[in-house]
């Protein structure tokens, strides 16, 4: 890729960060309850110095880190209100008569469909796998797992504290709520790779 090319692709990214931080800032200031905001924003703190540190060495393609961004998005709103009082999944709640606001389905969704092509980039410029069954199937497993970790955390995170982790768990009295959740991770892992497959392959034409 040339620098003129570059150069573009490096001030979003830098822009993508810069409105990262200010929106975790905004997230933090007065949350509806700091423990939970501090549980539910903690990837986006973990990941994003992973991301700046590993940058120079293995940068990621720009979709990716679109992706990454929306995912981030999504936490940090979540983190604000907690999942079961996010606004605008009231609105959706009252808008289609649903019995909960399923705010949190969109960030389980995302729990599969974003690390999926973050995987796939990855298994694809470090591994011998190819597009193909293989690959889209082992991707699918591996968010999968990464849903069910976070269930465990949840879980865990249940038995330490009680009636208090109800917020943090989001399950909104649904008995199923960890069935669907994993099940709405392994929807988004196959539909990112079905809908950005071909387009990511593109992507990473200009950086490998």
């Amino acid at each position: 890729m040339t620098k003129t090319a570059r150069a573009p692709a490096t001030t979003e990214k830098i822009a993508l960060l810069v409105i990262t931080g200010l929106i975790l800032i905004a997230s933090g200031i007065d949350p509806h309850d700091r423990g939970i905001w501090a549980l539910e924003v903690a990837p986006v703190i973990i990941a994003v110095p992973i991301l700046i540190t590993t940058h120079k060495n293995f940068p990621l393609t720009t979709i990716v880190y679109r992706l990454i961004f929306i995912h981030a998005l999504i936490l940090l709103i979540g983190g604000h209100y907690t999942y079961a009082r996010v606004p605008v999944g009231f609105w959706v709640q009252d808008l289609f008569d649903l019995s909960r606001n399923h705010y949190d389905r969109l960030g389980h969704l995302a729990q599969g469909f974003v690390p999926a092509i973050l995987a796939r980039e990855i298994l694809l410029r470090r591994s011998p796998l190819v597009p193909g069954k293989w690959l889209f199937s082992l991707i699918c497993c591996v968010c999968l797992a990464i849903s069910a970790t976070y269930e465990f955390i949840e879980w865990w995170d249940a038995l330490i504290g009680g009636g208090a982790a109800d917020q943090f768990l989001a399950t909104q009295c649904d008995v199923w709520d960890t069935q669907c959740d994993m099940f709405m991770a392994l929807i988004g892992a196959a539909s990112a790779q079905i809908l950005l497959g071909r387009a990511h392959d593109q992507a990473m034409k200009t950086i490998i």
